[in-house]
Formats: structure tokens, sequence, C-alpha cells
């Protein structure tokens, strides 16, 4: 994924992929917490979880996060 996103500003939808340039931004801790319906720590292991797996959406992702809260 050689997309380079702005992950501080982007606009944020279920289907923005994680790319290369992934960063855990106040904008993305916004977009889970909005979809989670409540506020949450993403934690250290989730946050290296996004970085190891680049090319699968955000969808992908709030997935395993709620996996984790479940």
């Amino acid at each position: 994924m050689k997309e380079k996103i702005n992950w501080h500003c982007h606009p944020l939808t279920l289907e923005t992929k994680i790319t290369e340039s992934y960063k855990t931004t106040q904008n993305v801790r916004r977009f889970f917490n909005s979809q989670m319906g409540r506020e949450i720590k993403l934690g250290r292991e989730f946050m290296l979880w996004l970085h190891s797996n680049k090319g699968i959406t955000l969808e992908d992702a709030l997935k395993e996060l709620r996996s984790r809260f479940t």
C-alpha cells in the first residue's frame, strides 16, 4: 500500500485502507470511538496489530477491535 494518507486529518470511512504511512492519530482514535459508540483505549497490542496488517480496511480493523472488547 504505497498510497499516502494524512492520518491526522483525512476523512476516514470503513473502506479506508491501512497504508504504509499509517499512524495511530487522534483522528483514528475518534473514528474508532465513534464506530464503537463509546470512548475506548486502543491499546498497544491493537496498535501493533494495525501496523502489521497493511492493506486491510478500517472495517476489518473495527471487527478485530470489537472482538477484543467482547
